[in-house]
This record gives C-alpha cells, structure tokens and sequence, in this order.
C-alpha cells in the first residue's frame, strides 16, 4: 500500500483563490499583451503566443503575473495558464490569485490542472453549445488541500517532471525550426522569390476547396473519425487524437463519390492558422472533416511536391503572424485568398531533394514524440497519485 498524505483537510475553492475582476479597456491598458482562450495551450501552464491589446475591443480582464488564467468556457478543453508578465485577457477567462495562506502559489495551477479539479469544473459548467463555469458554482465546491509543506513537495516535484516535459517540447519544435530553416537555405524567402523560380497562384497549381457540410444530426457513436479544425491543427503536429465524432461508413463512401475525400498528399488547415499547424494526408485511412473551418488543398495528385507545399505554406503563415496580430485580414484565411496566393515552384528534383531532408529529420521527431508521450505519461501519473492522497517520493 502507498503511503498517504496525512492531515488533509477539506477547502471551499473561494478559500484557496479570489477572482480578480479588474475590466479595463484595451486602449486604456498600460500592458503589452493580450492572452485570449486561442494563446492557450492545453496541458501546458506556460503560455507561449499572445496578441496586442490593440487587436481586440471591448472590456477585457486585467491580469498580473503570477495570476491563473483559466478558461471557463468549454472547460473541457483544459485551457489553464500561469501569466508571467502583467497583460489583459479575454472575458471567456476567469483570472485568478491563489490565497497564499491557504494554498501555494506555485501549488494552485498544478492542483488546478489535475483531473480532481477539472472534472469537477465540467460538471458544474452550465449552458449547452458552450458550457461555461460560473464563479459562485466553483467558489462553494469543496477539495481535500494537504498542509502547506507538503504542497511545497508535491509542487517542486511536479515542477521538475513539467520542466523536463518543456525541454524535450522545446528540443521537438527546434525540429521543425531546423526544417524551416533548411527550407530557406534551399529556396529562399517566398515573399522574395530571390532565385527567380516559377511562380503560380496556388489555386492554379492545384485544387483548394473545403469539405461538404456534414449536420449534427448526421453524426454516430462509432464509424469513419470526424475531426474540427483545431483538431486538424492538432494531427498537423503529429498528435495521436481520439476521434469523439464519427460518420457512417456508407456516408463516407457517398461523400467519396459526390465531392472527394482527403487523398495522401493532400494538404489540410485550419481557417485560423497563424503558427503553421498544417496536415499533409499520409496515407488511405478514411476520415473526413468540418466545412468552412478546414481549408482543403488538394495535392495529392498535382504535378507539385505536398512536402515542399506543406513548408511553403509552413513559411507563409508563421511569417505572417506579427500581421495577423496588427489586424490582418489573414487573421481567418478564405478560400479566395488561398487560392490566389503565389507559389513559386523549384523544379520538381529540388523539391524532392528536400523531401529527403524532411524524412531524415521527421524519423528524429518520431522518436522524441515518442519520448514526449512517455513523459506526459509520467507526469499525469504524479500528479493522480499527489492529488489523490498518495505521498510522492522527492525524484522524477
């Protein structure tokens, strides 16, 4: 039998934080930083985008660093963060500041983060196409707190396997980096074209469209995977999703022969896609996906390499942010626009020239994937076992 945190007592949640609700007006903030629910990442505590107060209206939430910033709208999606500057968020967050006599600040947002709580915060979430939690529902809930020294415990242990956790993450997108690097080296800048290759609106080079409207009610417990745009972002960075929503088999098969369905090669993105999270279709599993929030480009059987495509548009959009983050019009990308955009095009043994850089460096993120889904499963296993009672020995 494990050991057991002992002197564990029960804490109303108002007794642990209070919510901060200082509105403010975006122009009138004296801050640099705008965090809405989009610049958090789930699972992580850091948060790693943000905009400028100057692309958003309306009030917003002033936060300072040290503050939570969670959000409650579709508390499902785990979107927790730890400010590290002062900034202003969006109203679909709650800010809040742990009360330090009761609970530890560095305590709070890994308790936060753990399933005891956000179950809890599903739960009593209210409203239906966007459940959202209601501050006097979270502050009566009740949690079982251990004494402060041992928080302290529990903390610094979380903390190393996280920043472990951060490191190989880090070593994972300095990957992609030296991918978009190589890129570069090979074919230089697209806005410049400075080796003169061909250049041709995309939409001429292939077709790029998006997906036939699939209806709520058209949905089924079990069949061919379904995925919304953020979850198309998501297979974009090679993560292995749980499908939740699904299609029947006979309706992919009429979706087949009436519109087309994803082909290898083929190229999807989300609508809202600033930091490049593009899936490039790898093989014949069926799926399908949402209209008007996926944009579609269909590759797989042009005359253009879907590698080199896939790190053009890698290149185009990551660019393209500090735009997006004054107001762009790319802030949620058309089909018109993506069609027109110019491409240029290498020949075509350049770009497969760069396909075999791409497999080379894709073989070394497999295997730090690998190493990553081995330390998120330690972590999750921690914290279970601090948050459900069980003492934890001082080492990752």
């Amino acid at each position: 039998m494990p050991e057991t945190i002992k002197q564990t007592q029960m804490v109303r949640f108002d007794q642990m934080a209070v919510q901060v609700k200082d509105k403010v007006e975006p122009e009138e903030a004296d801050v640099d930083r705008y965090v809405g629910l989009e610049h958090i990442d789930p699972e992580s505590l850091k948060i790693r985008r943000w905009g400028e107060p100057s692309d958003v209206e309306s009030s917003k939430i002033l936060f300072r660093s040290g503050d939570i910033i969670f959000g409650k709208r579709r508390a499902y999606q785990r979107k927790l963060a730890v400010a590290d500057v002062d900034g202003i968020c969006s109203a679909h967050a709650m800010v809040l500041r742990p009360k330090t006599d009761v609970v530890l600040e560095e305590f709070l947002p890994f308790f936060m983060q753990s399933d005891i709580f956000m179950d809890r915060a599903v739960k009593i979430s209210v409203g239906g196409l966007s459940p959202t939690i209601n501050w006097r529902d979270l502050a009566k809930e009740e949690f079982a707190l251990p004494p402060l020294e041992e928080q302290r415990r529990i903390a610094e242990i979380l903390d190393a396997a996280d920043t472990l956790r951060a490191k190989y993450s880090e070593a994972f997108a300095q990957l992609d980096t030296l991918l978009q690097s190589t890129f570069l080296h090979m074919f230089g800048d697209p806005d410049t074209n400075p080796k003169g290759w061909e250049q041709s609106p995309l939409g001429q080079l292939c077709g790029v469209g998006s997906s036939k409207r699939v209806f709520v009610s058209e949905f089924v417990e079990e069949g061919i995977p379904f995925y919304r745009g953020t979850e198309v972002g998501s297979l974009g960075e090679g993560e292995a999703l749980t499908p939740t929503l699904f299609i029947t088999h006979d309706h992919y098969e009429q979706l087949k022969r009436h519109s087309g369905v994803p082909r290898p090669g083929d190229l999807l993105l989300p609508s809202i896609c600033p930091d490049g999270r593009i899936f490039i279709v790898q093989d014949d599993k069926p799926f399908y996906f949402k209209d008007g929030r996926v944009l579609w480009i269909k590759a797989g059987e042009s005359g253009i390499n879907s590698t080199f495509l896939l790190y053009f548009l890698k290149a185009v959009f990551v660019k393209a942010y500090s735009k997006i983050a004054s107001g762009s019009t790319f802030a949620e990308l058309k089909i018109f626009a993506l069609k027109n955009l110019v491409v240029y095009v290498p020949p075509r043994e350049e770009q497969d020239r760069f396909t075999k850089v791409f497999e080379s460096i894709e073989g070394q993120k497999a295997r730090m994937r690998s190493h990553l889904v081995e330390l998120d499963a330690l972590f999750a296993s921690l914290q279970s076992r601090a948050f459900n009672g069980e003492l934890l020995e001082a080492r990752v």
